[in-house]
């Protein structure tokens, strides 16, 4: 007997049925708009890269999700875990011929296999925005800004989420000044990266692993204590700037934050829902020498992901489960088949205005016909029968307020 055939998808990856699709809509239809607002361009990727540009990061946590296999001609290849490998990668190709600074956009799929938690698939998408080859901190607000702009466009404000920065910069000078050397910052960041998912001790472990002393411990974790950033020149110009551009009430200083991947190099922001309730919903920073890894002549960047998992979930918490269905559009329906060219040319009609028209597409009972008018999408349903028809003129029901007028069908005819 042959074995049955699951239908469920596999795990880690998802569906997107229609009421799946409306909320992805309007996650998707924020991104674009907020990116186009802000005049980012466009582009977009093979899914598909060589394991060696996104094995660069090697000994990562990334490093160990990638999905990777050797195809038919044993090149060893992988599913992109994120896009920024890819987007240096495609800048470098043709760096002589692009016209600097770049502020680009796109919606990726990414793929990682990693331990499901909530807000965490094996499969996302994820809104990149990137400014590639300027040194201005006016970048980074930039790219924020376009962040925090999709989110209100998504009907969030400020007292749903904070964005918290800091400077790995700054908290790399800080250590210095407390006797920790600079050969050990990374692991340092790397442990510190890890608190608020594992306790303090664990993390104290790691420090000790990575060549500090219990004196270089305790120094490390006072810094985690501090809450001025006025010793960092790049963070006061940051909010400054935000708060010329609207959005400083956006913004949360915040030590802590350090971006696990080693090619951050400046200001590294997360953004998080002010209840604490979910992962982060965005992060990113400064990540001038990552062209330089892949054989590119050194850029200053600045770049952010934005996954669509964490904001759904998020949206769904604080708008509601149907506030991403909005009404719209007209449904149409006929009594018998009769008036089954009419209801057809009907619709032609109001698609021609510019109306989205779902036509039934067999004849109903009113009763049955406004049932699924009420559970779909629509704003207006028209029902005809054979009076209707005969007179030339039906009635158009609002769903919501369910007022009437009339509508002419002999332009329809």
């Amino acid at each position: 007997m042959a074995e049955k055939i699951s239908f469920e998808a596999p795990r880690g990856m998802r569906d997107f049925y229609p009421e799946d699709m409306v909320w992805r809509n309007k996650v998707f239809d924020a991104f674009r708009a907020a990116g186009e607002a802000a005049g980012f361009e466009p582009y977009d990727s093979c899914v598909v890269e060589s394991y060696e540009l996104l094995a660069r990061k090697a000994g990562e946590e990334v490093g160990e999700q990638i999905y990777h296999f050797f195809d038919k001609s044993d090149r060893h290849i992988a599913l992109r875990a994120e896009m920024t490998p890819t987007l240096a990668r495609m800048v470098a190709q043709r760096q002589k011929e692009l016209q600097f600074p770049l502020k680009w956009t796109t919606i990726a799929q990414c793929f990682r296999y990693e331990r499901m938690t909530k807000g965490r698939k094996r499969e996302h998408y994820q809104w990149n925005v990137d400014i590639i080859g300027e040194d201005s901190i006016l970048a980074e607000v930039e790219v924020i800004g376009a962040a925090c702009d999709a989110l209100r466009r998504m009907g969030l404000s400020s007292g749903d989420f904070k964005v918290h920065v800091s400077s790995r910069r700054f908290l790399g000078e800080l250590l210095s000044g407390s006797g920790i050397s600079a050969d050990k910052h990374a692991q340092v960041f790397l442990a510190l990266d890890k608190r608020g998912k594992m306790p303090d001790e664990e993390i104290s472990a790691m420090l000790r692993d990575g060549g500090l002393s219990d004196a270089d411990v305790k120094a490390t974790f006072d810094i985690m204590n501090l809450k001025s950033y006025d010793g960092c020149g790049e963070l006061r110009e940051l909010f400054r700037l935000a708060e010329i551009a609207g959005f400083s009430d956006c913004l949360e200083f915040d030590i802590s934050v350090i971006r696990g991947l080693s090619y951050y190099t400046g200001i590294v922001f997360e953004c998080f829902d002010t209840v604490g309730e979910f992962r982060a919903i965005f992060g990113g920073g400064r990540y001038d020498n990552l062209l330089t890894t892949i054989g590119g002549e050194p850029t200053s960047a600045v770049g952010l992901g934005f996954g669509d998992v964490v904001v759904t979930e998020l949206l769904k918490s604080r708008l509601g489960e149907g506030a991403a269905k909005a009404k719209r559009g007209v449904a149409v329906g006929f009594m018998f088949p009769e008036q089954r060219d009419a209801a057809l040319a009907l619709a032609s009609r109001l698609r021609g205005e510019g109306e989205a028209v779902m036509l039934s597409l067999k004849a109903q009972k009113p009763k049955k016909f406004f049932s699924r008018a009420e559970s779909s999408a629509a704003a207006k349903a028209v029902f005809l029968g054979p009076d209707d028809v005969e007179k030339g003129v039906a009635r158009m029901k609002d769903m919501e307020t369910r007022g009437e007028i009339e509508i002419c069908l002999s332009a329809a005819k």
